[in-house]
């Protein structure tokens, strides 16, 4: 009964593992890109910063969830992921030029800029995860 449970776990991990390091370095690389400490300001209480960065994972994730997905091995996972990646950091850079003063209002913590940069990354997240063939 839990034959292919077990028989399956191996694949699972290396998925597992695969996802989440994407997911570290995509993390990591946001949070150089952007010209504020998200995590020095969501340590102050900031609900702007924690939006904005909660909506980046989370529209990171849904492509990478696709990806394991679809894919039938690790490569082209992880090829899908950087896809991703660059699609998701394109985006913030694209908002950042179009909206310049998001820089100065998300340490300011006005939660509507908040907002607008995780549906802004919800969104491409889900457009980019249909995408995924």
């Amino acid at each position: 009964m839990f034959d292919p449970v077990i028989n399956s776990l191996p694949a699972f991990a290396a998925y597992f593992a695969t996802a989440v390091a994407l997911l570290a370095i995509f993390f990591a690389l946001y949070v150089f890109v952007t010209p504020y400490s998200e995590l020095a300001l969501i340590r102050q209480g900031n609900p702007a910063a924690a939006v904005s960065l909660g909506g980046a994972i989370i529209g990171y994730a849904l492509p990478i969830a696709v990806s394991v997905a679809v894919s039938h091995n690790i490569g082209a996972m992880i090829g899908w992921g950087v896809v991703a990646c660059l699609v998701q950091l394109l985006a913030y850079i694209v908002a950042r030029f179009a909206l310049p003063q998001i820089n100065h209002a998300i340490p300011q913590g006005k939660v509507a800029s908040g907002i607008f940069l995780a549906a802004l990354s919800l969104g491409i997240g889900i457009l980019n995860a249909g995408c995924i063939a």
